[in-house]
């Protein structure tokens, strides 16, 4: 009985074609950042926090602060609960181009599928975010959450969060200790007992399943969505030790061609001219990697004239480039003449000490990926290079003889870090992210081993169907001897597994 009712759960907010196994699909190497958007009006768009000029009471660290939020929740520690009011308006913007959420909040909301789970998410802080971690939440979830990047959290947004119940732990300018600080403190070992984790980066993943082993082994499960933290889940599943099941977002249709490519399509060039001011046209840019991510970032840079060059290991992505019209070289072989070098390779040691020392001055490095690792900073922090902070999230680091090299948010993610991105994008995964929650939370025992897998077509295509509306798009419908013709459902799912699109 019990089985049967989880079953009808996750059943009335898909279609009537029954449920479907996760397909197993091994990892690709497509990078991606996440999520993000603050409107002109928000307060840590322009606000002291965000150029690093805070007030003295503000200055004393968010740990160190008695904390209580006006119904009395005391289990959080952000910046400033104060600019709750704030925050609050961002997530109502928000909330306007997140279609997906509303409607899961409106089909599943009586139901409850999510009624006894308890979420445990490392994700960034944002309006989008804060959209998604509420709407699990109405969902019948208890979630606490910590930020995955120590730059992209939304002060006022995290304080809306803390107001609204949730215990959250997150603040703008984390220390590397506050980050792993926040995690434990998320986690709450000794009072709480997670049953899910919702991750972008594994780092969350990573903490729990080194110094919590023993509340690891009980997740019901993993959901993932980035590239780097699905490539430490293969690591673990590779090594038998990945002892829960795990969905693997990143390599999504839905993820993939929305949140990857459009994503940075869209908002690589609002990080740029926050930061630089710098114009792009007849400037020689060099992108490295050119999967979905460098795919969307090559096609805004182009589209304003820069004369772009890529960088990659795999032969059909090289193939794809030069089909695109760009030209293919070594980092090596183009750094020289770069006037900007932006990575999205989801790798480390992407650019080295060796390519800085070579570059011209001026050049502009930044990072597109999720991790910080692309570019080697530690080569660069030495006593014969100096730094300066010119700007919020800009440095310039000089050379003896005078050269500048302008590094952007300390090599993190460019997008989250220095500007925005669209709701819209980012309703799309988030809604494949709170489907695989249900999914997992409600599947039947033995569904499910002890692998990574794969979201099934017919979810990608249900969470694609959830935004047409906003479009006033109509789907033309198969007949039945169309679909007879095809060897499909008239209701889909439409392509094969293998289908790339």
């Amino acid at each position: 009985g019990t089985t049967r009712q989880a079953e009808n759960k996750i059943q009335k907010i898909q279609f009537n074609d029954q449920q479907e196994e996760f397909n197993k699909l091994p990892t690709k190497a497509g990078p991606r950042p996440l999520s993000h958007s603050v409107s002109q009006s928000s307060p840590d768009t322009f606000s002291s926090d965000a150029v690093g000029s805070v007030s003295s009471e503000d200055e004393s660290p968010p740990q160190e602060k008695p904390q209580k939020t006006s119904k009395g929740l005391t289990d959080f520690c952000i910046k400033n609960i104060k600019q709750a009011p704030f925050g609050r308006k961002e997530i109502d913007i928000a909330q306007q181009g997140m279609p997906s959420l509303m409607i899961l909040r409106k089909r599943a909301g009586g139901e409850k599928p999510l009624a006894g789970a308890k979420v445990v998410g490392c994700t960034h802080i944002t309006a989008q975010t804060a959209v998604l971690i509420e709407t699990l939440a109405a969902l019948g979830a208890q979630c606490r959450w910590a930020a995955c990047n120590i730059f992209s959290t939304q002060n006022a947004v995290a304080a809306a969060l803390a107001e609204g119940g949730i215990s959250v732990f997150a603040w703008k300018g984390e220390s590397e200790d506050d980050f792993w600080w926040c995690i434990e403190r998320c986690v709450a070992a000794d009072s709480w007992e997670p049953n899910l984790i919702l991750d972008d980066g594994g780092d969350l993943t990573q903490w729990i399943y080194k110094k919590h082993p023993s509340l690891f082994k009980k997740l019901k499960g993993i959901v993932e969505e980035s590239v780097t933290g699905i490539h430490r889940l293969y690591q673990l599943s590779k090594a038998g030790k990945l002892c829960v099941p795990a969905m693997n977002v990143n390599d999504s249709v839905t993820k993939q061609k929305f949140d990857n490519l459009y994503c940075c399509k869209e908002s690589i060039l609002d990080g740029l001219k926050r930061t630089t001011d710098v114009m792009f046209g007849g400037k020689q840019v060099v992108v490295c990697g050119y999967g979905e991510v460098g795919k969307g970032c090559c096609a805004a840079l182009k589209g304003l004239g820069a004369v772009i060059y890529v960088t990659e290991v795999d032969p059909i992505c090289a193939l794809q480039a030069c089909m695109d019209g760009l030209r293919v070289i070594t980092l090596s072989e183009g750094i020289k003449h770069a006037d900007m070098v932006i990575t999205c390779t989801g790798n480390k040691n992407v650019v080295t000490r060796e390519h800085f020392d070579r570059m011209r001055s001026g050049c502009i490095v930044c990072n597109m990926g999720h991790s910080n690792t692309e570019i080697d900073l530690t080569s660069l922090r030495t006593s014969e290079l100096k730094w300066h902070r010119v700007r919020p999230q800009v440095d310039h680091i000089i050379w003896p003889d005078g050269k500048r090299v302008v590094l952007l948010a300390e090599g993190r993610l460019l997008n989250l870090s220095c500007s925005t991105v669209p709701s819209f994008v980012l309703s799309v995964t988030a809604a494949t992210q709170a489907l695989a929650l249900i999914e997992l939370y409600n599947a039947p025992a033995g569904r499910y081993k002890q692998d990574v897998y794969l979201l099934p077509k017919k979810m990608d295509e249900y969470v694609a169907s959830l935004h047409l509306p906003m479009f006033d798009a109509h789907v033309t419908e198969l007949t039945e001897e169309q679909a007879q013709y095809l060897g499909i459902s008239k209701h889909g799912p439409f392509k094969p597994n293998y289908y790339r699109y």
